[in-house]
């Protein structure tokens, strides 16, 4: 049976404490010991540790079976990677930092333009009776093409689809009327 730190000799760093979580009590893999190894290599590096401490936590960490064990080990130093499962906090005080920097997040998207939502809404009104707002819709639409080309706004689709839905209207009631006058 392999030897418990809490059962045993006094350890320097202190009794063993179970740390408050859920996740104290689930069973650490390999990987976990290995991180937990990691942590204490960089702090006997930057000196926080002597040789004979490093090397009895080193053992302890080997042999713990639990991230509560693990997480004991390195309670008191300062730690970068988490010894607990991506479910469990570690400090719960700590603000989440994002995964990516935000110098290497993409760029927000460009605003879309106004006009070319308004032209297309004026183009779908277009075909309500006199066809009132099918100019409006024509001169938006061209309008609004202009500015999306000087600043790079979204929405080029819908001045499209607005300038054409003003001339379809347009031509639809000059058509009506024609039909009305000649017959």
């Amino acid at each position: 049976m392999a030897v418990q730190p809490w059962r045993g000799a006094p350890q320097p760093w202190g009794p063993w404490q179970p740390v408050p979580s859920p996740q104290a009590a689930m069973r650490a893999a390999h990987a976990d010991r290995e991180r937990t190894v990691d942590v204490l290599k960089a702090a006997y590096a930057e000196g926080r540790l002597g040789s004979e401490e490093y090397g009895q936590r080193v053992d302890a960490a080997y042999r713990a079976l639990t991230y509560g064990e693990l997480a004991q080990l390195v309670s008191d130093l300062p730690s970068g990677p988490m010894v607990l499962p991506m479910g469990g906090a570690a400090v719960p005080a700590l603000p989440v930092v994002p995964m990516v920097p935000p110098t290497f997040a993409p760029p927000p998207p460009a605003p879309t333009n106004h006009l070319a939502v308004a032209s297309l809404v004026l183009g779908l009104l277009g075909f309500l009776p006199f066809g009132i707002a099918s100019v409006p819709a024509l001169v938006l639409g061209h309008v609004a093409k202009s500015q999306i080309r000087v600043s790079g706004e979204q929405g080029d689709g819908m001045a499209t689809a607005g300038a054409v839905l003003g001339w379809l209207g347009g031509a639809f009631w000059a058509m009506v009327l024609l039909l009305v006058v000649a017959g």
